[in-house]
């Protein structure tokens, strides 16, 4: 997302906790990209990243919240710290972020706010319960957040991706069984790949999708 937005002349702000991977990416995209370390466990430093990223532009048009961490676990090996953990990760900063942005956003007419969710609610997904507990949340949260900020004409809106290979979904799932589900359970016949969803975030982005709020945007190639 941070690349296809940059190619598309946008001033970039990203924040990641890979500092190493985060440099590199940052070194081959053109035009205006700033970068921020942040763990978004850490409330108070992603919300001085936010701040930076307003000083530096005036205010923030678009804040897409894509922070995640799908590990599996078993059900009864889930402890409060675990729990905790998952939600201070998969839903706890999309709130912080969308709070953080919103006066800005308001005093410059409107903006948009993309909130990543995941078809693992749809499928009932197994070993991963804490982070389907998460993603629903952000489903429901995005429809309330629209509601709360659409006087400031801020649209809230959730992408919600299939199984996008991504270099670490390719590293630890995509098996035999993998390419079998995915020929399976989806209509087109394609893998899913990172710039498929960069797109709809474009579109949810731009001025395109002006009256598109408190909706679900679901690019799963036809898995749910």
């Amino acid at each position: 997302m941070v690349s296809e937005f940059a190619k598309q002349g946008a001033h970039v702000g990203f924040i990641d906790i890979d500092e190493t991977a985060a440099a590199a990416l940052a070194a081959t995209l053109p035009g205006p990209v700033s970068y921020r370390h942040c763990d978004v466990r850490d409330i108070a430093a992603l919300k001085a990243a936010i701040a930076d990223f307003e000083a530096e532009t005036g205010h923030v048009d678009v804040l897409i919240n894509n922070a995640a961490n799908d590990d599996r676990h078993r059900v009864d090996a889930v402890d409060t710290d675990y729990w905790d953990d998952r939600m201070a990760i998969n839903l706890r900063p999309h709130f912080f972020a969308a709070q953080a942005v919103r006066p800005g956003m308001a005093r410059a007419g409107g903006g948009s706010i993309i909130n990543l969710g995941s078809i693992v609610v749809a499928m009932a997904a197994a070993e991963c319960v804490a982070y389907v507990a998460a993603k629903g949340a952000i489903q429901g949260m995005t429809r309330a957040l629209a509601r709360e900020f659409g006087p400031d004409m801020i649209r809230v809106n959730c992408l919600i991706p299939g199984w996008v290979m991504t270099e670490r979904q390719i590293r630890l799932w995509l098996d035999e069984a993998g390419e079998r589900r995915i020929a399976e359970r989806q209509c087109l016949p394609e893998k899913l790949v990172p710039d498929d969803i960069a797109r709809m975030a474009m579109f949810l982005a731009a001025d395109d999708s002006r009256h598109c709020t408190a909706q679900s945007f679901v690019v799963d190639g036809g898995w749910t």
